[in-house]
């Protein structure tokens, strides 16, 4: 059986979603398969991201990761928005939730981590509902 597919979204793909993506990948890689995309494009992901990935996870996002947009990834079995403030398009899901997550973009190493945490503390939150994946997505 194939592992579900996550898809975390925001509007540009450079930050937020980006961090849950590769959060997702190194703390549940055996449970789900993790993807991030956006409405629009930016031409990189967030530099702070990156520099901050690396210093407290050694995860190097640009080595593997690339802003998409939604129509680059594959159908998900679950859509988590980042809490954007928009309508994102619709993308069809067993299930859909928003993290309400500030954008730390232009903000503060403190800011930053502070959302990197959050989202790390959900992947794992996430990862442990998906003991039933069938009940999960009801």
């Amino acid at each position: 059986m194939s592992k579900p597919k996550v898809a975390f979204i925001c509007v540009h793909n450079s930050c937020r979603s980006q961090i849950a993506e590769a959060l997702g990948k190194h703390y549940a890689s055996d449970t789900f398969e993790s993807f991030s995309a956006g409405t629009e494009l930016k031409d990189r992901i967030n530099p702070d991201a990156v520099r901050l990935m690396k210093q407290l996870y050694n995860i190097d996002i640009e080595a593997t990761q690339r802003p998409k947009l939604l129509a680059d990834i594959p159908p998900v079995d679950v859509v988590i928005t980042m809490g954007c403030n928009v309508e994102c398009p619709y993308l069809p899901s067993k299930r859909r939730e928003d993290w309400g997550l500030d954008d730390p973009t232009g903000k503060s190493d403190e800011e930053f981590i502070s959302v990197i945490e959050k989202i790390e503390s959900r992947i794992i939150a996430l990862k442990s509902q998906f003991g039933d994946f069938g009940d999960y997505c009801r």
